[in-house]
């Protein structure tokens, strides 16, 4: 399993240099399962939603699974309100 940490800021402002750091650490990786550890999550914007989103779109791709784990309330409360919860938290 890959396992990968949100940083305590995640704003508009770092999203696609995180998702890309993220794609390209993946590139290099076989795992198939891929966890997300959100619980220094502190400072962050819906962006953070459409980074682990698209890192989601990513591990599928490759036949892989994400969770994400640790998500703090405020993430959690989000991810509910845009409907994009189920995909995001452990099976």
């Amino acid at each position: 399993m890959s396992a990968l940490k949100l940083p305590h800021t995640l704003l508009h402002e770092q999203a696609n240099a995180c998702l890309a750091q993220w794609e390209a650490q993946l590139a290099l990786e076989t795992t198939s399962a891929v966890e997300v550890d959100a619980s220094e999550l502190v400072e962050f914007d819906s962006s953070a939603l459409a980074v682990l989103l698209g890192l989601r779109r990513v591990v599928v791709a490759q036949k892989g699974t994400l969770q994400v784990t640790g998500m703090p309330a405020r993430l959690h409360q989000l991810a509910s309100l845009y409907g994009v919860l189920e995909l995001l938290l452990p099976s």
